[in-house]
């Protein structure tokens, strides 16, 4: 396969699973290392990837990937999320689910539950949860951000101050190793902040994508989340600090 070929193959599968490495890249594509390595190059010196040893990940920095290619991102792993965390959603609650596709996924894990009522800034997740017929839906209004159905800004923010949730469910875009929950726009996070501060309880959802990437904004600590569900082990000092945090870890 040439090089013309073989580059948008390593994009995709960088979308999908998050990473990839210099051996497996060889090993699909039955070329030499030193072939996939000139890939990788090329590949970050156009901005497209980000090397790290042993191979490459999506690029992290002041700007969030597109919207579409985060949903296709590791979407195996966030439907397995999606369902433990669902399944750790009891019937009759008022939940939030902020914006995201780890949430919108939540969503659709929760189509059978009975007796809900979601307060979302999520018009996709508002969109999802029509099907369920036993789930009343109250969207929180905002500047509707056309690249992802997120409504956010002060509007949004003074409508989530009318409630108090039993639960939210909130994704961010990056994690950091000393648990900071990190997001790229500002507005965003406000309303994340406000989201937690009316929950008795709250659960992060994030797959391992999150641990290698770093965004400029901060939403708060997971020491203040009391259960988060990811698809790998994090790392170990983080993991120690969750314990001690009482952050309790579902590993799916």
């Amino acid at each position: 396969m040439s090089q013309t070929f073989r580059q948008p193959d390593i994009l995709e599968i960088a979308r999908s699973e998050g990473k990839v490495t210099v051996e497996d890249l060889a090993r699909r594509f039955d070329v030499t290392v030193q072939t996939i390595r000139r890939d990788l190059t090329e590949l970050a010196d156009a901005g497209r990837l980000e090397r790290v040893h042993g191979g490459a990940i999506l690029p992290s920095g002041v700007s969030n990937i597109g919207y579409e290619d985060r949903r296709r991102l590791n979407e195996a792993a966030k439907s397995r999320i999606a369902r433990a965390c669902a399944a750790a959603i009891p019937n009759n609650a008022s939940v939030f689910l902020n914006i995201g596709t780890s949430t919108e996924a939540v969503a659709r894990e929760l189509l059978h539950h009975r007796n809900l009522m979601v307060v979302t800034n999520n018009m996709n997740v508002a969109n999802i949860l029509v099907a369920n017929p036993d789930c009343d839906i109250v969207v929180a209004g905002g500047s509707l951000r056309r690249t992802d159905g997120g409504l956010i800004g002060a509007l949004t923010t003074t409508a989530i101050e009318l409630f108090k949730f039993d639960l939210a469910v909130i994704g961010c875009s990056a994690l950091d190793e000393d648990g900071d929950m990190l997001d790229f726009d500002i507005q965003e996070v406000g309303v994340s902040r406000a989201i937690l501060k009316q929950a008795r309880q709250s659960y992060l959802v994030a797959d391992h994508s999150k641990f290698q990437r770093s965004a400029p904004a901060r939403i708060g600590s997971i020491r203040n989340i009391d259960a988060m569900f990811t698809d790998m082990a994090l790392p170990p000092a983080l993991a120690a600090s969750c314990t001690d945090w009482g952050t309790v870890i579902h590993q799916s």
